[in-house]
């Protein structure tokens, strides 16, 4: 592996601007097309990105066969006949399958009362012939005659919506290109809303659509002026209310229309209140309201409807219990949250019963509510794993208090979870803070400093990573290597103060949680400096860029996809899709030159120093959306130009996809693969 052909060259070109009186150098800022979101055609821009991609396919030639094993060992670990399990919706039950081989679902119902199986949509024939392939929305209408749904054949986000007669099997008419949101049918089956993307990927209009009128024709019923704030389309359990919904990362703001009269005044639950956020449930004309407005941890009031202003406390905050969501149904709702980290599940009773938490036996475990599309239900569909239990589908009968297992994931080249052990630890971070980290390793592990170890965080917007199941990750655990997950500040894993802890001034937190999780991992001998690969995707790749930038002798192979790098420019920008919306998580370096300064002293690439930096994989989507193409190429040519080491660099970018990789169940393990190979390559495990 060390007779490997030169890399590409992306020459520098004298570019630069002033910002709050300080000028910044942007020499690789020719990467970026003119004429985005147009697609790019100019030759400079397409002849790096090709000469990187072919740079790539000479360097991973030879580990072609280990990532086709690594392939195989994937693919041999996923039923490829595999069936979720039927929900009953109506007088209908729904399931998706997997044909023998196949990339896509196919969607499934039968009569409850009996008959014959009836396939309502076939991704695999939607699919044929297309380089890139993904459903986004997918709605039954009420009266069950007909399904709407939406498709995206590029990666761009950008889903054109449809009509199918389930009757007849025919297409309607009733195409609407440029939608990103959920189809919400209206009661009478006749029409559905939806939310109209704008020249900027900004959804800015919801709309309602009556079958066979012209789209030109659709109702506007709310629009959306402040271009930090997205809307969406929803519906209460109950079917009663349509949610029209507006909101930025910090604020939001719910209308509702009766989905048998969508024209009608919409109800404003709440008006827009600067950090405030809530979702909004309904039952029996009552409001149930699931709001941040007293505390960080959530809280649950109820309103009528009739005035939706008289909020009255039904579930009081806790400083120890994270409420995450509230699901409400005809004679029970159903609180979720995570305490001291972990899922918790309680059921909650109209008449005041005490409420009922599920218990489940594991240390570290995912658990949450699955799908139950009716309102009248007496029986509970659940999720359940571990970093060590396969996920595992529960029927929670609430009358007998009992789990019934309706389905466990089937492995079909075997797993035994006695192979395997997970601890859940602690790590002290610089600044004091416990850092919780999930980890699984093979039986036998080593714990002398010589094992090998892959690290994965995100920690940003809120979203927590779950310590769940993964059958690719056995690839490396069968190995001998070892597996953590870092919860660090900037995902909302601990609890929503936990990622405000990790925003805005406080975001370097995030950064330094990582490097200090992986500092207690040596400390702790499960690892040495030099043994870990790290990885992390989007936001989580501008995690992977500050922490090169820091401590590039800590890693042993930096896997970061689609990563978030070029985050000065990207916020300086107010007319990229994301930008307005993203400044109450990173700030506004354009009015605020506080901002501007924080984000400069760790925007990845522009901290790129005459430094060894560790091997890196960086992939991209020409397509994408969210972390434009330009900022892992930009990202890439700048640390070529600019590292000391003879280490390997790696610039992939997809050509016909988006922010998330290839489509189709084989081809993104194909992804997989390689950057499995790669990592297993740099650590000598090859």
């Amino acid at each position: 592996m060390t007779d490997t052909p030169k890399p590409p060259v992306a020459a520098p070109r004298p570019h630069s601007f002033e910002r709050h009186g300080i000028t910044v150098d942007d020499p690789w800022a020719w990467l970026r097309a003119p004429g985005y979101p147009d697609p790019v055609e100019d030759r400079d821009v397409l002849d790096y990105i090709e000469a990187e991609n072919a740079y790539f396919e000479s360097v991973m030639a030879p580990l072609k066969p280990l990532s086709e094993t690594l392939f195989r060992e994937m693919r041999g670990r996923i039923k490829e006949d595999d069936a979720t399990v039927p929900q009953k919706d109506g007088d209908w039950l729904y399931w998706t399958d997997f044909e023998e081989g196949g990339e896509y679902r196919r969607w499934w119902r039968k009569p409850v009362a009996g008959g014959a199986d009836q396939l309502i949509l076939d991704e695999p024939a939607l699919a044929a012939g297309k380089e890139y392939f993904r459903l986004g929305a997918l709605s039954v209408s009420p009266d069950g005659r007909l399904l709407a749904y939406a498709t995206d054949d590029n990666g761009s986000e950008r889903f054109t919506a449809y009509v199918k007669d389930l009757e007849t099997g025919e297409l309607l008419a009733d195409t609407i290109p440029g939608t990103l949101s959920e189809l919400v049918w209206t009661a009478d089956s006749g029409g559905f809303l939806y939310a109209l993307v704008n020249a900027h990927w900004r959804t800015d209009r919801i709309r309602w659509h009556k079958l066979g009128e012209p789209v030109e024709r659709d109702v506007e019923l709310y629009h959306e002026s402040d271009d930090g704030y997205r809307v969406g389309v929803g519906e209460t359990q109950s079917r009663r209310y349509l949610i029209l919904s507006t909101g930025d990362h910090v604020t939001s703001e719910i209308r509702l229309v009766p989905a048998d009269n969508p024209a009608a005044d919409p109800i404003l639950v709440a008006p827009r209140q600067t950090g405030r956020e809530y979702d909004v449930e309904e039952h029996d004309d009552t409001l149930f309201i699931h709001t941040n407005d007293t505390h960080t941890n959530w809280r649950l009031v109820t309103a009528p409807i009739a005035d939706p202003t008289q909020w009255t406390e039904l579930i009081a905050p806790s400083d120890h219990f994270y409420m995450t969501s509230v699901d409400v149904f005809a004679d029970f709702f159903v609180v979720e949250g995570r305490e001291d980290g972990l899922d918790q599940i309680e059921l909650h009773w109209y008449d005041g019963r005490a409420p009922r938490r599920l218990r489940f036996p594991e240390a570290s475990y995912v658990a949450g509510v699955g799908d139950n599309p009716e309102y009248a239900i007496d029986v509970l569909r659940l999720g359940y794993e571990s970093m060590v239990t396969p996920g595992t589908v529960y029927d929670y009968h609430i009358a007998e208090d009992r789990l019934e297992t309706r389905k466990v994931q089937e492995i079909p080249s075997g797993y035994e979870p006695g192979n395997y052990a997970t601890e859940r630890l602690k790590i002290t971070a610089r600044d004091g803070t416990q850092v919780p980290v999930s980890i699984v390793y093979p039986a036998g592990f080593p714990k002398d400093g010589s094992g090998k170890l892959y690290l994965y965080a995100y920690g940003a917007y809120g979203h927590a990573i779950p310590p769940g199941f993964s059958t690719s990750r056995m690839s490396f655990l069968d190995r001998g290597m070892a597996f953590a997950i870092a919860h660090i500040r900037g995902g909302d894993d601990l609890g929503q103060q936990w990622y405000h802890d990790g925003k805005l001034e406080k975001r370097t937190n995030a950064f330094n949680d990582f490097v200090d999780v992986a500092k207690g991992l040596i400390d702790l001998r499960f690892t040495s400096a030099g043994q870990i690969a790290i990885a992390g995707r989007s936001a989580g790749g501008e995690l992977m860029g500050a922490v090169v930038n820091s401590d590039p002798d800590l890693w042993g192979a930096v896997i970061a996809d689609v990563p978030f790098v070029d985050v000065l420019n990207t916020m300086l920008d107010e007319t990229l899709p994301l930008t307005p919306g993203e400044w109450p998580e990173w700030g506004n370096p354009i009015e605020d030159k506080a901002a501007f300064e924080l984000i400069r002293s760790y925007s990845p690439y522009d901290n790129v120093a005459a430094q060894d930096y560790p091997p890196l994989f960086i992939s991209g989507g020409l397509n994408d959306p969210r972390v434009t193409y330009w900022e892992p190429t930009k990202w890439a040519a700048r640390l070529r130009a600019t590292k000391t080491d003879d280490n390997v660099l790696l610039l992939k970018t997809n050509m016909g996809a988006g922010h998330g990789g290839k489509s189709g169940r084989w081809e993104s393990l194909h992804e997989a693969a390689d950057e499995m190979a790669f990592v297993l390559w740099q650590l000598g495990l090859a």
